[in-house]
């Protein structure tokens, strides 16, 4: 869908931004539904989730078309996933928000994880969610689900535009993801995004510095008054921000 490679620059950048400053940063540019809603990390990390999108698709379930044998059929797509998602990228998952049974569990999870991806979203369930939460790669999901997802749920495409928590992804889109949740980034709109939000991270830092000194709100953030932006170009000098 998009011939764009993330580069470890732009990679480097988005580890720091927060989904909050990213989530401005698309609203300046018109773009209001690319935080996936209703998705929460497995368990916290130290570092964002940055990576592009590799999707999966589920539909609903048809009884006669999902009986446990179709995971013995070598080109099933849940499993097919699972070794196709690129190192370096965010498996996402189209689950329609339904979160009734697992989208993957601990033993698909830490195949994904071994094989180099960055992370992995959906807006479904997981089980086994303890043993996801412990491996290193970053995971988010709606709630834990012990139901296989063969109940409800069934795996029919790869790499396709998606829905996930309301939000389309594209592959190849930027998914970061930190605590408070995953936002996709347009591909063809990361790597200014990313620039933007490494100086907005910065001004942010400083001005929670002069609020827990005191410092009153207005004029400050937003940056109004001359005063406060020299109080800032000082500290930029100052920190090497």
């Amino acid at each position: 869908m998009t011939d764009y490679i993330l580069s470890d620059e732009t990679r480097t950048k988005l580890k720091t931004a927060s989904t909050a400053s990213i989530a401005t940063a698309l609203y300046k540019r018109g773009l209001r539904k690319q935080f996936i809603q209703d998705v929460v990390p497995v368990s916290p990390k130290k570092e964002n989730m940055v990576g592009q999108a590799f999707t999966l698709r589920y539909i609903p379930a048809r009884e006669d078309r999902n009986p446990i044998t179709v995971f013995r059929n070598p080109d099933h797509p849940q499993r097919v996933a699972i070794e196709e998602c690129p190192p370096g990228h965010v498996l996402v998952m189209d689950a329609r928000k339904d979160a009734r049974a697992a989208t993957a569990g601990s033993i698909l999870l830490t195949r994904l994880a071994l094989r180099g991806a960055a992370g992995v979203v959906s807006d479904g369930g997981f089980r086994d969610a303890e043993g996801i939460g412990a491996l290193d790669m970053p995971a988010y999901y709606a709630k834990p689900s012990a139901p296989t997802n063969l109940t409800l749920h069934e795996a029919l495409d790869l790499n396709v535009p998606i829905s996930c928590g309301d939000a389309p992804v594209f592959p190849g889109d930027v998914v970061v993801g930190d605590g408070d949740g995953v936002i996709v980034i347009p591909a063809h709109l990361a790597d200014e995004i990313a620039e933007e939000c490494s100086g907005m991270e910065a001004f942010e830092a400083f001005v929670l510095e002069e609020v827990k000194a005191g410092s009153p709100i207005i004029g400050l953030y937003p940056c109004t008054k001359e005063e406060n932006q020299k109080k800032y170009d000082a500290w930029r000098a100052k920190t090497g921000r």
